[in-house]
């Protein structure tokens, strides 16, 4: 299994490291770099997390979870986990 992010949210993930940078430098390397292990887990259980209770005629092959405030949706399709977006909880889910 390989996790490919998404575009969209590696750049979420780098203005997620410059916002908590302003306060803390470790604090933001800390925060990204849970993030993006806790995706690079995924490859030995892929649907250890629940579906995703936001994604419209979820297939059941979109998942999410959350981790200091921020949610990670994912698909796992084709031997593949992409990460497909990245958002803080306060932020209101898209419609999709």
């Amino acid at each position: 299994m390989e996790v490919i992010w998404s575009k969209s949210s590696i750049k979420k993930l780098r203005k997620i490291y410059d916002y908590i940078a302003e306060d803390s430098v470790s604090n933001a390397h800390k925060v990204t770099t849970a993030l993006v292990d806790l995706t690079l887990e995924l490859t030995k259980n892929p649907t250890k997390h629940p579906l995703d209770k936001f994604k419209q005629d979820n297939d059941g092959t979109w998942r999410a979870f959350e981790k200091y405030n921020y949610r990670i949706s994912y698909r796992v399709i084709n031997n593949k986990i992409r990460v497909v977006r990245l958002r803080h909880c306060r932020q209101n889910p898209r419609k999709w």
